[in-house]
């Protein structure tokens, strides 16, 4: 036998659960002001949104990708404005630093985005669909595949490029130059 509250609260739960997916997609929505082919949840910095209470303050947890990483500002002030457009009243972001930032935490659909964009995704951690690399175990290799055509004959140029989480980098064979975002 089913009671009325029991329905009722059913209704409650499914209702937060969806405000719940809507925060998170709209906080993970916001571009990497660096990296803007890439949103904050596909970089893996945006670590958690939570709402206390319906309509409550809603609070945002990012891991920066370095400490002093100076984009974290830029990120939280976008979070901030988005979730306002969405009808969030009032929003905290908060810094986390603990588990640190990881490039295994750019999701496969980040790592597609940045090859795609000619920016070499990091080694280890999960593999590019199409970049002709399998999911396991990492391969013991210290090449760099250019985003360009494919090649592993790759030269550093400089060990920063446009922002301190990426190298520059140079392909022998197409001889272009491309960014690859280092390991972490």
């Amino acid at each position: 036998m089913t009671t009325p509250g029991g329905a009722a609260a059913r209704a409650d739960t499914g209702a937060a659960e969806r405000r719940q997916r809507d925060l998170e997609a709209w906080a993970g929505s916001v571009p990497d002001p660096e990296l803007p082919v890439i949103t904050l949840a596909e970089l893996g910095v945006l670590r958690r949104v939570h709402e206390r209470s319906p309509h409550g303050p809603v609070e945002v947890e990012l891991t920066p990708t370095y400490t002093g990483c100076p984009a974290v500002e830029s990120m939280a002030t976008d979070i901030e404005r988005v979730l306002r457009e969405h009808g969030v009243p009032e929003v905290a972001v908060r810094v986390v630093l603990a588990p640190p930032w990881s490039t295994d935490d750019i999701s496969d659909e980040g790592r597609r985005k940045l090859a795609a964009h000619g920016i070499a995704p990091p080694r280890g951690g999960r593999a590019v669909p199409g970049a002709g690399e399998a999911h396991g175990p990492v391969p013991l290799t210290l090449a760099i595949r250019c985003p360009n055509c494919g090649s592993t004959e790759t030269s550093l140029i400089s060990r920063f490029s446009s922002t301190a989480c990426k190298a520059l980098r140079r392909c022998e064979s197409c001889r272009e130059p491309f960014d690859h975002f280092k390991e972490v």
